[in-house]
């Protein structure tokens, strides 16, 4: 029985389980949003959201440098990326200053095509990069597609009726040396 005991394995060991979480922490850190299974997602958010609260509250304490220092050097003990570390005490820590909490959100997509896992999305809440994107690009008005057809044949004056062309077409002619040669 598994009472008490909370996160889950995902079929890893321990060194292998942090190092993961690791890796997808910083890259969500990093571009806000990232895709993955569900059950590591679950677990991503459970390790970023703890990073995310300790980095909004040495932002809140500015007033104690030490608190900065000694936050920085715990977020580094498991984000090794010097520059993700920096975005999040310098962008992210700001942005999410007033937010009580839940600052990522998890979005099923389905099922994976090659081995059927559940598949999701985690994104960090107070930056939607589609979003932001869709307001810097507005969309251009899109241009009167011509349908595409084959060009109509036009009539002539001296061309003979559809009915006889088909009937000509049907009709065989004998080669010109066929009758040269004549019979045996």
């Amino acid at each position: 029985m598994r009472h008490r005991k909370s996160g889950r394995k995902l079929k890893r060991t321990a060194s292998h389980r942090r190092a993961t979480l690791a890796a997808l922490s910083t890259a969500l850190l990093r571009h806000k949003r990232i895709t993955t299974t569900v059950a590591k997602a679950k677990e991503t958010r459970m390790v970023v959201e703890k990073l995310i609260t300790r980095a909004k509250n040495a932002f809140a304490k500015a007033d104690a440098p030490a608190l900065g220092v000694h936050a920085r050097r715990e977020v580094g003990r498991l984000i090794k990326d010097r520059e993700v570390i920096g975005e999040l005490f310098g962008t992210i820590a700001p942005k999410v200053a007033g937010r009580a909490g839940g600052y990522t959100r998890i979005v099923k997509l389905g099922q994976r095509y090659g081995d059927g896992a559940e598949m999701a999305v985690i994104e960090l809440v107070d930056f939607n990069a589609g979003q932001e994107l869709a307001e810097k690009k507005p969309a251009a008005p899109k241009a009167k597609k011509q349908p595409r057809r084959t060009p109509s044949k036009k009539k002539t004056a001296g061309s003979p009726p559809p009915a006889a062309e088909s009937a000509a077409a049907g009709k065989k002619e004998p080669p010109a040396d066929a009758g040269a040669k004549g019979p045996r």
